[in-house]
């Protein structure tokens, strides 16, 4: 159980992070994507990520810590963001963020769903419930965008793989606040 509000504001900083990071992460691929469809896709996206990024940014100031306090995730997860980040093929980019990090970053919210209280954490609740909402439709786009392209290159396999390995080894990507800080 989620019990202190100086953890909520770490948890709620770094899933404000992992957005903003994954919004880059996009607006970095869509000059590099040669698919019109997929710049398109990933356009989208990128609002969608930006909306999210805001939102956990103004939940933390009221969670007691700065407006739009953000917290760098621990350093596994990191690597595992810069790795998806480095994709070069447009298979990898589109399988890697759908089907691995935007999984993973859902099944860390509805965990955080079950721990908080959904009561006293309400707001934070509301976020997470929306931004679910979100990656459902955002998934179900993705999926309209392949079955319009299905030539598109399916991703290495191989690759695809170690990155969901690599996000699953993390059992907590938050890095919590000690002492002072």
């Amino acid at each position: 159980m989620i019990t202190t509000v100086r953890d909520r504001a770490d948890i709620i900083a770094t899933y404000r992070f992992v957005s903003v990071y994954l919004m880059e992460t996009l607006a970095r691929w869509v000059p590099s994507t040669p698919e019109l469809e997929v710049k398109i896709l990933m356009g989208r996206h990128i609002w969608e990520f930006a909306q999210h990024a805001d939102q956990f940014g103004r939940r933390t100031n009221e969670l007691r810590a700065a407006m739009h306090y953000t917290r760098q995730p621990v350093a596994p997860y990191l690597q595992a963001l810069e790795t998806l980040a480095a994709a070069p093929a447009t298979g990898d980019r589109i399988d890697g963020f759908y089907d691995v990090l935007l999984s993973d970053l859902a099944a860390r919210y509805r965990s955080y769903l079950n721990e908080t209280d959904g009561m006293v954490d309400e707001p934070s609740v509301r976020i997470l419930e929306r931004a679910l909402t979100d990656f459902d439709r955002i998934c179900r786009e993705r999926d309209a965008m392949r079955a319009e392209r299905p030539e598109l290159p399916v991703s290495d396999k191989t690759w695809l793989e170690s990155l969901r390995a690599a996000v699953g080894r993390v059992e907590d990507a938050v890095s919590y606040r000690t002492g002072q800080e």
